[in-house]
């Protein structure tokens, strides 16, 4: 199988030929046998009934027909398409029924790239185009998973890695480790298989890895199986296969990316010492917060204290005895101020009633003439001779009218 121009010293027979002579080779020389062409696929048909390929092969100057067998097409690593520039293994003949020149084709590189780049490109293609690395499809890691499984080689060192970190870190998580071939024809299968298993078993997390190698050592991780076994895993998976500078299609399928074994296992499970740190901080933070809120339910149970006792009975009664108090003492005040005015107004009426008493009269030296038990008012009441009885302020005395001198 010739990959290229560059390995063309290592075709054996093989001659290297353009389509345009090849046109003019005479049928008389037979059928041309291990032959490479280079060209452009054109007027490519993937007969999916029978399997067979059906193309022309073109450069600048001529073209011919190419046919490959099913046979021949399921062995192919990349999948031919319209326009792809290849290096076709062939054997030149005529086409009985139509006499036609044709190419009769027993295996294709693409030209210019290796077959493994681009069968892994075509295939990383098809799985974006269906989602499966899609950054909403990512799902998180539990913050303290309880089984962490580990998917990898049991005679690698990255398990070895694996199991010191997690020893280190998070000693109380239970680690669960599914052996599995890394490498290999068999790897993919038995990859699949271990994902299986850990999700039967229950596992919060899983790291599916492997230690650095060659390019070709990492095989296993950029088939579709493994990638959609990855995809399809009910149980989040960290990818860490080969070294930091390694990149599979199980990275881009997984939900999170390590370059290391030993880094999958430190994003896998937390740091027991910072969790322990971290329960610290909540324990102090929450007893801060018990005070404060014992201290605002003391004062507003002492709120709610003072609101009772204003509408207890006894509040009320003992309200309505200092109102009552209070209106006992302003009725006290005003009687007392009534009585104080009555008093003095008394007093004054008094006062103004014995200046018109005629026993004060009579005491400033007036006397009072009765004739009789009529009191005189007037010199006509009386006549000379008459006898009058004078009202003094001390005593009575009688006097008699007697005629006034003239």
């Amino acid at each position: 199988m010739v990959h290229g121009e560059s390995k063309e010293e290592n075709c054996g027979n093989f001659k290297r030929e353009s389509a345009e002579p090849l046109c003019g080779i005479q049928a008389e020389r037979g059928s041309l046998q291990g032959i490479l062409v280079r060209g452009e696929i054109t007027n490519f048909t993937n007969h999916y009934r029978s399997g067979h390929l059906y193309f022309t092969l073109r450069d600048a100057e001529s073209c011919v027909k190419a046919v490959m067998f099913r046979s021949n097409a399921q062995r192919l690593r990349f999948t031919p398409r319209e326009g792809m520039n290849v290096i076709a293994a062939a054997t030149a003949s005529l086409y009985e029924r139509d006499g036609a020149f044709q190419l009769y084709v027993t295996d294709l590189q693409p030209d210019g790239a290796g077959t493994q780049a681009l069968a892994l490109e075509q295939l990383k293609k098809k799985l974006t185009a269906m989602g499966v690395f899609d950054a909403a499809a990512k799902r998180p890691l539990p913050a303290m998973p309880q089984k962490i499984g580990v998917i990898t080689s049991d005679t690698g060192a990255a398990l070895q890695d694996v199991k010191n970190v997690i020893g280190r870190r998070y000693p109380i998580g239970h680690l669960l480790v599914y052996p599995a071939q890394v490498q290999g024809d068999a790897a993919a299968d038995s990859v699949c298989r271990a994902i299986a298993a850990a999700e039967r078993d229950g596992c919060d997390v899983l790291i599916v890895g492997r230690g650095g190698g060659a390019s070709e050592t990492l095989e296993a991780f950029n088939t579709e199986r493994v990638v959609m076994a990855i995809y399809h895993c009910a149980v989040p998976v960290v990818s860490a296969v080969g070294h930091e500078t390694d990149w599979t299609l199980a990275d881009a399928a997984a939900d999170l990316r390590a370059p290391t074994p030993s880094a999958a296992a430190e994003l896998a499970v937390p740091d027991v010492r910072h969790l322990m740190q971290q329960v610290q901080e909540q324990a102090r933070r929450l007893d801060s917060a018990m005070q404060q809120q014992f201290r605002q339910k003391a004062q507003e149970l002492e709120r709610l204290s003072d609101r009772l006792k204003l509408r207890s009975p006894a509040h009320r009664q003992e309200l309505a005895q200092q109102e009552l108090a209070h209106l006992q003492q302003r009725l006290e005040k005003g009687m007392a101020l009534r009585l104080e005015q009555c008093r003095e107004q008394l007093a004054q009426q008094a006062a103004r009633l014995e200046m018109l008493s005629p026993l004060k009269i009579l005491g400033r030296g007036y006397a009072l003439a009765y004739h009789g038990e009529e009191l005189v008012r007037s010199a006509a009441q009386v006549q000379p001779g008459d006898r009058l009885r004078l009202r003094l302020a001390e005593g009575e005395v009688m006097t008699e009218v007697v005629p006034q001198e003239s």
